[in-house]
């Protein structure tokens, strides 16, 4: 039951013995403060000075029979606001560290019309009172498309990302797309091509190459060619091409990334091909980078360990290593972690790998049958990784599932592959 006591917030357990005393226009005065000064509360924990006190906040008239918080610093179990009785006002309040960014949204479910369980995205919600978002496109010629406004958390001591705004106009590389036909998949996909400020196809050397699956989502929806741009113009890495071929559906995009050989075939018999022969690139291995992030970057570690002898970099934003092939498969019996499994009886490949899982992804990409969570996958593939012998690292970064952590990982990874 709700009462002062049971109130975390100093704020709002303020706020809550005011209004026993029904002091008149307390609860627009409080709109209108947290309106100022914007959404989630953070306020200092006693004797915790790596910790901070955060509250949710979500305002409603009386519409809603149940609100929700969606973010992994709840996961998807236990996420319930509460209301203050007799106000608009819905809240929640969590222990979080200082230096997370992480995302989230409200459910708020509605007494006359609840969510379509096939839909559930289109009932989520990103907080209005906190300018800080993140979106990501609908993509028009995705059949499957839609847009996700996703609010930000930044905690007072996340790391700094340097390198995501954009560069001096004298350091921009340039960004085209071309359309790739795959006789291997049958399909025809749109592929990005990121070539540097300068870029001159007459040098001696062939470019290093990044390949980032996942392409539309990385050339249009994050800052990866301004994070290019600065490292390069920063003398962190090379100046260096990217080519990223586009998801063509989330379907498709599901078939292709999971564990799939001929989507390894597409990479190894036609777009590398088509690079080699369109652009300026190495064609040593240890000069090119798999990148991807989730299914991608288990999708990047597979067409590695499987063709050492065209990709000899892994950077893995957040791999789903706990995934098998044939894992979406109703029927599915198979092992979990196929890929840590198949590496650990496989003789060591000449790949390095740079890994990366956020701390709160104890709660991503769990799966209902068992198997281990995205944390506990990613160690796991390290600790295989240095019993084979392999150069590998693992980046433990303080987020989630989401692209704002990813765009600060990818400078970390870029320049431990290619910097120096």
């Amino acid at each position: 039951m709700l009462n002062s006591e049971t109130i975390a917030s100093p704020r709002l357990k303020q706020l809550y013995n005011t209004l026993k005393s029904a002091s008149s226009g307390a609860i627009d005065a409080f709109w209108s403060e947290i309106a100022a000064t914007s959404t989630p509360l953070i306020e200092p924990l006693p004797d915790a000075e790596d910790r901070s006190l955060v509250t949710f906040l979500w305002r409603d008239k009386g519409d809603a029979a149940d609100v929700r918080l969606i973010s992994l610093i709840t996961g998807l179990q236990n996420n319930e606001l509460q209301r203050i009785p007799d106000t608009d006002i819905w809240f929640r309040s969590e222990i979080v560290d200082r230096d997370i960014r992480a995302t989230y949204q409200f459910h708020p479910i509605s007494k006359a019309s609840p969510p379509s369980p096939s839909r559930p995205f289109d009932s989520h919600i990103h907080d209005p009172l906190n300018p800080n978002t993140y979106t990501f496109e609908k993509d028009d010629e995705d059949p499957e498309g839609f847009e996700l406004i996703r609010s930000v958390l930044t905690m007072p001591d996340a790391p700094l990302q340097p390198f995501n705004t954009s560069a001096p106009l004298d350091s921009h590389g340039s960004l085209r797309m071309h359309r790739l036909k795959s006789t291997v998949l049958e399909n025809e996909r749109r592929v990005w091509i990121y070539t540097p400020h300068g870029y001159d196809p007459e040098v001696k050397a062939g470019y290093p190459l990044l390949v980032v699956l996942d392409g539309t989502a990385f050339a249009r929806m994050s800052p990866l060619c301004a994070i290019l741009d600065n490292l390069i113009a920063a003398g962190q890495i090379p100046p260096v091409i990217a080519i990223m071929p586009c998801s063509l559906s989330m379907t498709i995009r599901f078939q292709e990334l999971l564990l799939n050989d001929q989507f390894n075939a597409f990479l190894v018999q036609e777009l590398m091909p088509w690079a080699h022969s369109s652009l300026h690139v190495s064609r040593d291995p240890d000069h090119v980078v798999m990148v991807g992030a989730s299914a991608g970057g288990l999708a990047a570690a597979y067409a590695a360990f499987e063709h050492p002898d065209t990709f000899g970099n892994v950077l893995s934003l957040s791999g789903a290593f706990g995934f098998s092939p044939g894992f979406l498969s109703p029927d599915w019996q198979g092992e979990h972690e196929w890929l840590t499994r198949r590496i650990a009886r496989s003789d060591r490949r000449s790949v390095r790998f740079y890994l990366s899982v956020g701390r709160l992804e104890t709660q991503s990409l769990l799966d209902p049958r068992g198997g281990p969570n995205l944390v506990v996958a990613n160690r796991h593939l390290r600790t295989i990784l240095e019993i084979k012998g392999y150069d590998h690292w693992l980046h433990e970064f303080p987020g989630g599932h989401d692209m704002i952590s990813w765009q600060g990982v990818l400078p970390h990874g870029l320049v431990k592959l290619l910097g120096g």
